[in-house]
């Protein structure tokens, strides 16, 4: 057993995990699903049926081989148009989109400067490259300033979250007047936030009303509050260039399957059609939360302290019991360990403020 006291001392440390096969009777309230877009029957079967009048079911290869078919043209081409981008590249995965965007971005002589909240992806990104990295303070502006300004370097790149994974909170406004004024590319992981916030429910650039620059750079995902699978990179048309010659997930791997693609791109278009409503579900849901556990939250992710590894799976489990499935983040993911509950539209608002409930009771 070559990693037997490793084992031995996660579980010893309350950091042991493991997976469990999904339970379909808890009232989900863990999943990234924010729209509830996954239970949509009506969109799957529209992607099943257009699925069925193509010659190939397969992608069959990579993007630069013969993978890139019209299907994900057409998709880039709707999300390039709803979010004012000029180009984008979609991939496997938000995780791999980090990577792809770090490791052939940052170059010799290159600086990135990333939030010290940003996402793992991105973090292991940098240590795998041997970047130059500077992390500052959480959304502290004032010190992002002060680094870039004493920076050298040949090309300076900030990478923040527009809604952050596990505290929920947005970016600052004022990053894009940083990076704009110190001529920096700015990285936004709108992973959490695309579908969540804004006047079209478009993320972060959409919430703060961005003029859309040649120095930005907007990654999402598809697998959350689209209900597929996937993630995608907008930016000025020379910077897709660049990554589709130089990044390795884009090169090597295999595209993404034409139903994720074909299912992604309905939800964007159910998205846009329906936001009104959207919003509004959205709205009821953070009023819920602010009543009864006094956390205003800016998307639909609540974050509730809780400092101890133990109590949290203790809580999580007894939550569990009462029907009930939450996340409970714990370190080293974390820095102190957190109930993680995901305000979705799948459920309804009343199994919400039961929940919510439970949890003032519990903690």
């Amino acid at each position: 057993m070559q990693y037997e006291k490793e084992i031995k001392a996660l579980k010893k440390s309350g950091r042991y995990r493991t997976i469990e096969v999904l339970d379909y009777s808890l009232k989900d309230f863990a999943s990234n699903d924010y729209l509830g877009l996954s239970h949509n029957k009506e969109l799957h079967k529209k992607t099943c049926k257009e699925l069925e009048r193509l010659e190939v079911h397969s992608t069959k290869a990579s993007l630069l081989v013969n993978g890139y078919h019209q299907i994900h043209k057409d998709f880039i081409d709707d999300l390039c148009l709803a979010n004012s981008f000029e180009d984008g590249v979609i991939l496997g995965s938000g995780f791999n989109a980090n990577i792809a965007l770090i490791e052939a971005l940052v170059r010799k002589g290159d600086t990135l400067f990333m939030d010290e909240l940003y996402h793992a992806s991105g973090v292991l990104a940098a240590s795998l490259e041997s970047v130059d990295v500077i992390f500052f303070k959480h959304n502290d502006m004032n010190e992002l300033k002060e680094l870039l300004a004493a920076s050298s370097a040949k090309r300076k790149i900030v990478a923040v979250e527009g809604i952050y994974s596990k505290d929920g909170d947005l970016c600052s406004r004022e990053v894009f007047d940083v990076c704009g004024t110190q001529d920096a590319i700015l990285i936004v992981d709108e992973a959490h936030s695309s579908g969540v916030i804004g006047e079209k429910l478009m993320g972060v650039f959409d919430y703060y009303n961005i003029e859309i620059k040649s120095n930005h750079i907007k990654m999402g995902t598809l697998g959350k509050a689209y209900g597929s699978f996937g993630a995608y990179i907008l930016a000025s048309n020379h910077i897709v260039d660049y990554l589709i010659n130089r990044a390795k997930p884009i090169i090597y791997a295999t595209s993404l399957s034409l139903y994720d693609t074909l299912l992604a791109h309905k939800s964007l278009k159910y998205i846009l059609e329906n936001s009104d409503l959207l919003k509004s579900e959205i709205f009821k849901r953070q009023e819920i939360v602010e009543d009864v556990l006094g956390i205003k939250i800016d998307g639909l992710i609540v974050s509730i302290y809780v400092g101890d590894n133990v109590k949290v799976v203790d809580i999580k489990n007894s939550l569990k019991d009462d029907g009930y499935a939450i996340g409970g983040i714990r370190q080293p993911t974390v820095k102190s360990a957190i109930l993680r509950v995901i305000a979705r539209l799948g459920e309804s608002s009343e199994e919400l403020k039961n929940l919510c409930q439970k949890i003032k009771e519990a903690v």
